[in-house]
């Protein structure tokens, strides 16, 4: 991410994200996207998470880690994603549109965090400020994205939830050596 988004571009990807939204959870396709006619930042490569709540509760959060998509279609294909295919929720109803708030998180490109120990681990995190991604070969990779120390302000929880959100015992991190990656995220909101 080289410079942040201006509020138009911000605003632009929240309409989008509502328009396609609201479109998938009506059964709708979503309309082609002009490229040529939105800023430059939104046609270039870009990953995102879109999250939705209702009442201040998460209702949806779907994204990608890595950028392979022109940001402006990566955020409307979430914005539908989070809306139906959340496996911890049942698809959005339509009447549940009008109540619903469009957080739109843009991140950075992935960055390895090199650590010796769980010590030294818990020494790099930078909460409130990075996202971090666990890896592991038989397990996969898992994420918590940036906001999430909003909730989670103690390093030592974060990791702990972060393993429990992967499957493994939550003190796993302590023991065994995962590939850590860090990133950052702009977030707007409606």
């Amino acid at each position: 991410m080289q410079e942040k988004l201006t509020l138009e571009e911000q605003n632009i990807l929240l309409r989008l994200a509502r328009e396609a939204m609201e479109r998938g959870v009506r059964g709708e396709e979503l309309l082609s996207l002009d490229l040529t006619s939105l800023p430059l930042p939104l046609r270039e490569e870009g990953s995102s998470f879109v999250t939705l709540t209702s009442g201040g509760l998460l209702r949806g959060c779907i994204g990608a880690l890595d950028a392979y998509l022109p940001l402006a279609e990566d955020v409307r294909i979430h914005a539908v994603a989070a809306a139906l295919k959340d496996p911890r929720f049942p698809p959005l109803r339509k009447d549940e549109l009008s109540g619903i708030q469009i957080e739109i998180s843009r991140l950075t490109h992935p960055v390895p965090l090199e650590y010796k120990d769980a010590d030294d681990l818990l020494s790099k995190l930078r909460p409130y400020v990075d996202g971090v991604i666990l890896r592991d070969d038989s397990q996969g990779r898992v994420t918590f994205l940036p906001q999430v120390w909003e909730k989670i302000p103690d390093p030592v929880e974060f990791l702990n939830n972060l393993c429990y959100k992967m499957g493994v015992e939550p003190d796993m991190w302590r023991y065994k050596h995962f590939e850590m990656l860090i990133y950052q995220a702009e977030e707007f909101r409606e």
